[in-house]
C-alpha cells in the first residue's frame, strides 16, 4: 500500500484524474457518474463488513466502535452522495471505477482485517488518547467533508449548469476543504486503530488528494479572474 502511494503521488503530478471537472476523452467507455460512484465505492461497505463479520472479534466491543467510525463515512460517500451531486448527464470512464473498484476492494479488506482479527483491543482502549484524538479527529473531518460538500451541492440551482466560486464555511481558506476533511478522517483513523493498516490508507490519502486538490486550486485560479488570492489549496494557510 505505500509503494502503490507513491506510484499514485508521482503518476497524479503528471495526469490529472480524469473525473469531475477533470473528465476527458481517451480513456475508454464511460458510464453514468452517478453509477460509477456507487460501484466504485460499494467495496468500502460490501467487503468491509463480509471480511469483518468473519473476524474472531466481531462482537468485541472496540471493533464494532471502529467499524461504525469506517461504515459513518463511506456509507455516505456511497449510498448518499452519489444522489446528492447534480451529476446528470456526466459521465465517468469505466477505467477510472475500475480502479477505485479495486483499490477499495484491497484497502476495505486490509483494514477489516485487522480491526476484527489482527488486532488486539481492550475495552480500555476507547479511553487511550491516541483512541480519543484519532475518533475526534475522524468525526471532526467527516462533518468538515460533508459541509463542504453540501456548499458546492447546493451553488447550482435545479437545471442549471456551469461553475462557480465556492464560498463559506472553510471556502474561506481552501479551495478544496472536502478533501481536507478527508485527510483529517484518515489521518484519525490511523490514530484510532493504531495500525500499519491505517497508517497505509492515511498516506495513501494524501498522496491521491493532495495532487488533486492542487489541480483543483490551479483549476480554479485560471478560470475565475476574481478567485480569492488569499486561498490555499487544501490545508488552511499551508497548502
Amino acid at each position: 500500500m505505500f509503494a502503490l502511494a507513491a506510484l499514485t503521488f508521482a503518476a497524479l503530478f503528471l495526469v490529472t484524474a480524469p473525473y469531475g471537472r477533470h473528465s476527458r476523452a481517451g480513456w475508454g467507455p464511460e458510464v453514468s457518474a452517478r453509477l460509477a460512484w456507487v460501484l466504485m465505492e460499494s467495496p468500502a461497505v460490501l467487503a468491509f463488513l463480509a471480511v469483518f463479520l468473519l473476524g474472531a472479534q466481531r462482537s468485541a466491543t472496540v471493533p464494532l466502535v471502529l467499524a461504525g467510525l469506517w461504515l459513518l463515512h463511506y456509507l455516505q460517500r456511497t449510498f448518499v452522495y452519489p444522489f446528492r451531486i447534480r451529476s446528470a448527464g456526466r459521465k465517468m470512464a469505466l477505467s477510472i471505477a475500475a480502479m477505485a473498484f479495486v483499490f477499495n476492494l484491497l484497502n476495505a479488506y486490509i483494514n477489516a482485517r485487522w480491526v476484527s482479527q489482527l488486532g488486539s483491543y481492550g475495552v480500555d482502549w476507547l479511553l487511550d488518547p491516541r483512541f480519543l484524538s484519532g475518533a475526534a479527529l475522524m468525526l471532526i473531518g467527516w462533518l468538515i467533508n460533508v459541509h463542504s460538500d453540501t456548499i458546492l451541492v447546493r451553488l447550482r440551482a435545479p437545471g442549471e449548469s456551469g461553475y462557480k466560486i465556492p464560498r463559506g464555511g472553510l471556502y474561506r481558506w481552501v479551495s478544496c476543504p472536502n478533501y481536507f476533511g478527508e485527510l483529517l478522517e484518515w489521518l484519525g483513523w490511523a490514530l484510532a486503530t493504531w495500525s500499519t493498516a491505517g497508517l497505509a490508507f492515511a498516506v495513501y490519502t494524501a498522496a491521491n488528494l493532495v495532487p488533486r486538490a492542487l489541480a483543483h486550486h490551479r483549476w480554479y485560479q485560471e478560470r475565475f479572474d476574481d478567485y480569492p488570492a488569499e486561498r490555499k489549496a487544501v490545508v488552511p494557510l499551508v497548502l
